[in-house]
């Protein structure tokens, strides 16, 4: 078919026509294919709460839940959001390693470990294409940090390569039929992704990957090494490298018109797979709704950590002290392409209350963690256009004409590539009803020059620089002001951004303003909250990150809390000895308090229905079903990989196969709570391992034991396979996780399970996969750290 297009129609395909968009070419009857960013919801075109998405639990939620049915109908779920919106192929799911729990977009990804992540991330694939929607399994590869991450070269081993940072993307390919792949902003190994020579191998030559592969926005940078390379679209567009040059590169014989060629044949297969191709007809196979996905999924990855005395699941309970800022802040989701607008969000506090109608459930906030302006609400803002709740935004041109014109429900904004075209200015006005009076500390945060002003009166005068497509736009910098307001009296508050005081080819915007809160006396309010638990049944401390914490563009600075957080949580638990801390981040924080409360409960970002969600594990309606999918630290100088800092611009994996828990091990030392550790609200025993005495080299095994619930409910186990090779010429972990199996059982049952481990557990990658003769043991248990079963097979 690329034999019907001349050399610029072709050339025209291989960059998008906008931001979201690819070309459409209707010589060969080619739609523009419209992508999207995933990879916990599907955002669509805009993220505007005009058009909202439905927010599912983030990638370590999905991932401590284990399930590979779980996450093929979170796929499949998220292919009913794609077809609503009209979407052709889903930016996700993000498949890069927990290197260092320090990275910015720990939380967006699966697991420390390459087969849980791969496995996890094969089954989502499948569950999205199942109904049309292209998988775009991103960032290929080892962009597993984000400090200089346009330009860090990361230096890795051939072995290391393989048998780590590549096979969740082997398997997301081979194994879930990945239609497409994105290539990374980074380097590996002295070449840019999107020209390295891993685009044709092992990902085309090895592992028959059909598909095109997608660029990391503005991550083309060159126009001859990268159209040489196995890169085939160039986001966004529609600039960029690809266009006169490459087309000039052509006809002066520097990129050969056969390697162009290729580059369309993929996008056209990729079109024909999403029902952009030919004649225009509604794809057959209509997704399942959401259902209770949303609330399930949250549960499921929910992991408990510390239950002394079983304290939970709650029962018959008539009086909660609940506090901390993230009880009534629901951080539903991490920063960054993983953000929604989600149509409504369920609160800790919220979720609570409902189901504890009859019980006296008192809040208070103990510790404020914002880190930037709260969104105002909406009920308490008027359009002075239309005169109904929400703001009025306008994009001027130099003579302060208007460009454009729109009516929003929001102070927290973003256009993606799509601010208007010759607009200078953008002002956004709304009339606002102030619930409280007195001191109030208003806060803009954007990048650029920036106006708020009450009034008429400038109260906020930023003037702030970022990375456009970093932290600048999804947590960009915050300044804040203090005006006099009146409760119940209106004001005018009127915010006028500079948009030539901005860098970068992208066209984005972001904006936010409205609250900063503040305690005037935090010993004060932590001593509130100390009484309110003193005097009641039970207690519930909420802490966790805030949205410049864990963020797309930037790693963090430090695993600790943020603000006082863990002040309230010792005061809260040395006045009510039955506190239970919820934990809503992404990612791995310290927790020095842990041994000091009754249980720890981890939400990480559960997605919209955190609330009641919650709620089902803290009373029992629920069982927390997750397992750790990454190591937890007790101290930031225990952990054995922890900077993510490149050194000239090198960021060198010295630590070779030895990450996550297999570096712990490595290093004997103990994390707070090992690799794959969660408590339910009944207990197990293990028995009878079987497996074989040997197997042919290039042969699996299976590992068949008995699990029986010896508890009084039902309850869920996650059975784990570990392989170790104590007598070995190799640099080998201590072990490292072969397989595993999600049980379900109820009360005295007992449930024969067979894990099945394939053969490249037993391999390793030695100029191709070798397999070295001799025994290896085989442990099973319930984390990396509890594994009392143990066998041993001999592979010839």
């Amino acid at each position: 078919m690329p034999d019907r297009l001349d050399l610029d129609q072709k050339i025209r395909l291989l960059t998008g026509a906008s931001f979201w968009r690819t070309a459409a070419e209707p010589a060969v009857g080619l739609r523009s294919m419209l992508m999207s960013d995933g990879p916990s919801g599907v955002r669509g075109e805009h993220l505007d709460e005009r058009d909202p998405s439905l927010n599912l639990p983030s990638g370590t939620a999905l991932a401590a839940s284990w399930d590979e049915a779980l996450a093929a109908r979170y796929g499949a779920v998220l292919a009913g959001e794609a077809r609503r919106k009209g979407v052709h192929a889903v930016l996700g799911p993000t498949i890069n390693l927990h290197r260092s729990p320090l990275g910015g977009r720990h939380f967006e990804c699966f697991s420390e470990d390459p087969l849980l992540s791969g496995v996890l991330a094969a089954a989502y694939v499948r569950g999205l294409q199942e109904y049309g929607v292209a998988a775009v399994p991103k960032h290929y590869v080892a962009n597993d940090s984000e400090n200089e991450r346009h330009t860090v070269d990361v230096r890795v081993g051939e072995r290391t390569l393989r048998e780590v940072y590549l096979l969740p993307f082997e398997l997301a390919v081979v194994q879930g039929g990945a239609w497409a792949i994105m290539s990374a902003y980074n380097g590996v190994n002295g070449a840019a992704m999107t020209e390295n020579d891993l685009l044709r191998s092992p990902l085309a030559d090895e592992w028959g990957f059909e598909g095109p592969v997608i660029s990391d926005w503005t991550a083309v940078r060159t126009t001859v090494a990268s159209a040489l390379a196995g890169q085939d679209v160039a986001m966004p567009g529609p600039d960029g490298p690809w266009g006169e040059e490459l087309a000039r590169a052509v006809r002066d014989g520097r990129v050969p018109e056969s390697v162009i060629d290729e580059k369309v044949r993929r996008i056209l297969w990729l079109a024909s797979k999403v029902g952009a191709l030919g004649e225009e007809s509604a794809l057959s196979t209509p997704p399942p709704p959401p259902g209770d996905l949303p609330r399930v999924a949250a549960t499921e990855g929910m992991v408990l950590l510390r239950n002394e005395n079983g304290e939970l699941p709650w029962r018959g309970v008539r009086s909660v002290a609940v506090s901390g800022q993230a009880a009534t802040v629901a951080r539903t989701q991490g920063g960054g392409s993983a953000k929604v607008a989600p149509p409504t969000t369920v609160p800790v506090l919220t979720g609570l209350r409902e189901a504890l109608s009859g019980a006296d459930v008192r809040y208070d906030t103990g510790a404020v963690i914002t880190d930037g302006p709260l969104p105002l609400p909406l009920a308490r803002l008027t359009n002075p256009v239309t005169g109904e709740p929400g703001v009025r935004v306008r994009f001027l041109d130099a003579d302060g004409g208007e460009v454009f014109a729109e009516d929003r429900f929001s102070t927290d904004l973003i256009w993606f590539g799509t601010s208007a075209a010759g607009a200078v200015t953008l002002e956004i006005v709304t009339r606002y009803r102030p619930e409280t009076g007195g001191r109030t500390v208003l806060g803009v945060a954007a990048v650029g020059r920036t106006t708020l002003s009450v009034d008429g009166v400038p109260v906020v005068t930023a003037d702030r620089t970022g990375d456009l497509l970093g932290t600048g736009l999804f947590a960009p910098p915050a300044e804040s002001g203090v005006a006099e307001l009146v409760e119940e009296q209106e004001v005018e508050l009127r915010v006028v951004h500079d948009l030539t005081t901005r860098a970068g080819r992208t066209g984005s915007v972001s904006l936010a303003f409205g609250i900063e809160p503040a305690v005037d006396d935090p010993d004060a309010e932590i001593a509130r909250a100390v009484e309110s638990a003193r005097t009641a049944e039970v207690a519930l401390v909420v802490v966790g990150t805030t949205g410049r914490v864990e963020t797309e563009g930037a790693d963090r600075t430090s695993l600790a809390l943020p603000g006082r957080q863990d002040d309230l949580v010792r005061a809260v638990a040395a006045a009510n000895p039955r506190t239970v801390v919820v934990v809503n981040s992404g990612s791995p924080v310290l927790m020095p308090w842990r041994e000091q409360v009754a249980a720890v409960l981890l939400t990480w970002f559960p997605g919209q229905e955190f609330g009641h969600a919650l709620a089902d594990v803290l009373l029992g309606v629920a069982e927390p079903g997750g397992r750790l999918p990454t190591s937890w630290p007790a101290s930031e100088e225990d952990v054995p990989v922890l900077s993510t800092d490149p050194v000239d611009g090198v960021l060198d994996y010295t630590e070779g196969v030895h990450i996550g828990y297999r570096a712990w091990l490595r290093a004997g030392r103990e994390p707070a709570y090992p690799f794959g550790h969660g408590l339910g609200y009944t207990t197990w025993r293990l028995d009878d391992l079987d497996v074989p005495e040997s197997v042919p080299a290039g042969g699996g095994l299976t590992a068949a034991v008995r699990l029986t619930n010896v508890g009084t409910r039902a309850g869920k186990q996650v059975v784990q396979v570990y392989l170790s090779r104590p007598e070995s010429e190799l640099d080998r972990p201590v072990r490292w996780l072969a397989g595993w199996s999600v049980v379900r059982a109820e009360p005295g049952e007992t449930v024969e399970v067979v894990v099945r481990i394939g053969a490249r557990a037993l391999s390793h990658w030695d100029g191709g996969w070798q397999v070295e003769p001799g025994t290896f043991l085989v442990h099973v248990g319930t984390s990396s750290a509890d594994l009392p079963l143990t066998g041993k097979v001999e592979v010839a």
